[in-house]
């Protein structure tokens, strides 16, 4: 009886010349014991790792609504224009934040993972109008909005902001 790793015998020279009959099958014994042993092993080993695969796999298939993904601008100070951007991420898939100007240089980029994600978004004002676009991206899935921010410098600031 041997394990399905191990099909042939091997006879050690000390087998070969050994007489007691015990001794000889204590030996072949213990050979069967590792070999299944080892055969334990390597199942132990890999099962976990291929449940991990399939959960992965399973997280990354979760479709995203463009319902879970809010933004909206909040305010603005001398400085930047302010968004607020938020996520309802219920299965805390991983996920990345993308800020664009209008020439589609990155501004920002992050990856999180929260099921309840908020974040404040602080935007540089660097000319009278910006074009920011969010994008949202789950795996191969993007959901994006896009703004226009017109600001007017006088005695007071007006700011104007018209979501695309």
């Amino acid at each position: 009886m041997h394990g399905p790793y191990c099909r042939y015998t091997f006879v050690s020279s000390k087998e070969a010349q050994s007489t007691n009959p015990a001794e000889l099958q204590k030996s072949r014994f213990m050979k069967t014991v590792y070999c299944a042993v080892i055969a334990l092993l390597v199942s132990l080993v890999a099962v976990p790792n291929s449940s991990k695969a399939n959960t992965n796999k399973e997280k990354e298939t979760t479709t995203v609504s463009e319902k879970q993904v809010t933004i909206q601008y909040t305010g603005y100070n001398e400085n930047s224009v302010v968004f607020r951007v938020s996520f309802d991420n219920p299965t805390a898939q991983k996920f990345s934040l993308i800020i664009k100007n209008e020439a589609g240089d990155i501004l920002y980029q992050g990856q999180y993972n929260e099921a309840n994600f908020t974040k404040a978004v602080h935007l540089l004002k660097e000319a009278d109008e910006m074009n920011p676009t969010f994008v949202i991206r789950v795996g191969n899935q993007r959901i994006e909005r896009s703004f226009k921010v017109n600001s007017t410098s006088s005695s007071s600031e007006d700011v104007v902001v018209t979501k695309l």
